[in-house]
């Protein structure tokens, strides 16, 4: 597949110091945008790369080697409104950048770009954007088919940067043991003893969430085969889901939702053996981490989505309406229905065995 850049020109190879990329604003994109970011950073090895992204995701950038430093999107905060996106613009024309690689498909962040004056704003011509550009890629129907590294990475070599392969690896450095090991004695976890995440929540819509007594029977099963210990992981929004999962349990699960911060779900994610998921950002994370993962899908594709890493397995039961993409099913969820809890386990088993 072969992109096509306007007026057929690519970024300047050399020359280029400061580069700014706007990051997209979900973990689940962001990790799936790394590799575009590893591209960005072999094609300037010298340059100084910032991302500017919103404060939820902003972890997931530092933990990337291609990154050196993140420059915070506040919104909600002081760069709301237009005042706060004129005061942003400021701070960006500050930063003395000679390129904007625009990861976020949204129109606000080429505007953006604009009013800071960087002189070189490249990107997808997605939201009605392409003028403001100075480097448009034309974002056709098959590049919106591919999974979503391959999609960021079509872009950037369209605008003329180098491979560097699709590999996404999050690397957390010695402070995240740390971490983790206050993070262990705070909950109660003990360290010798096999860990596994399961995060039952989504953010998107219930479409996407398997059912929590299936959640409990897999973490049941798990904890008696392997003598292993649960954690259940989410924000405050997914407090629902993770205690719907312990009611149903028979074995006591250890429930961190909304009690842990990104920095500090990650540390605890590097920690598992296994991690069991919904489509979600942490799916992702896991999958990044190199950590064992076991990705549920129904309403959404994992042909676009699916969890990065060599050991993720995808469980997924074809049915006509699916993917439908919708945050809640209109018919009879049976894309999730048909996933059944023997299933799961077994996957389970046979990471937790290999590892």
């Amino acid at each position: 597949m072969r992109l096509n850049v306007r007026g057929g020109k690519r970024l300047p190879g050399k020359g280029i110091e400061r580069v700014l990329i706007r990051g997209t604003n979900w973990i689940g994109d962001v990790v799936m945008t790394l590799p575009a970011v590893a591209a960005i950073r072999k094609t300037w090895p010298r340059a100084r790369i910032s991302v500017l992204a919103k404060p939820w995701v902003a972890e997931v950038y530092r933990l990337s080697p291609d990154v050196d430093d993140v420059i915070l999107f506040q919104e909600p905060g002081r760069h709301a409104g237009i005042r706060g996106k004129i005061g942003l613009a400021g701070e960006l024309r500050g930063g003395g950048f000679d390129c904007a690689i625009l990861l976020q498909n949204a129109i606000e962040a080429a505007i953006l770009a604009r009013m800071a004056g960087i002189p070189l704003r490249a990107g997808y011509n997605s939201d009605g954007r392409g003028w403001i550009l100075t480097h448009s890629v034309r974002r056709t129907k098959e590049i919106r088919r591919i999974h979503q590294i391959d999609y960021y990475l079509e872009m950037v070599r369209a605008l003329g940067c180098m491979s560097a392969g699709r590999e996404v690896r999050l690397r957390p450095g010695t402070a995240y043991n740390d971490l983790a090991e206050r993070l262990f004695a705070g909950f109660g976890i003990a360290e010798n003893l096999p860990l596994i995440g399961i995060a039952p929540g989504a953010a998107y819509g219930p479409a996407k969430k398997w059912f929590p007594e299936r959640f409990a029977a897999v973490a049941d099963r798990l904890k008696i085969e392997f003598g292993a210990q649960v954690i259940l992981f989410g924000s405050d929004g997914d407090r629902q889901s993770t205690a719907e999962v312990q009611k149903n349990a028979r074995q006591p699960l250890i429930d961190v939702a909304g009690k842990t911060d990104l920095t500090e779900a990650i540390a605890l994610i590097s920690r598992c053996s296994l991690f069991l998921s919904n489509d979600s950002g942490l799916m992702h994370i896991a999958g990044a981490l190199g950590v064992p993962t076991i990705a549920v899908f129904g309403s959404t594709n994992p042909v676009t989505t699916s969890p990065v890493g060599e050991k993720s397995i995808v469980i997924r039961h074809p049915v006509p309406c699916a993917p439908c993409l919708k945050p809640v099913c209109p018919t009879n969820f049976r894309c999730m229905d048909l996933i059944g809890v023997e299933e799961v386990f077994a996957a389970g088993r046979k990471l937790l065995q290999e590892r």
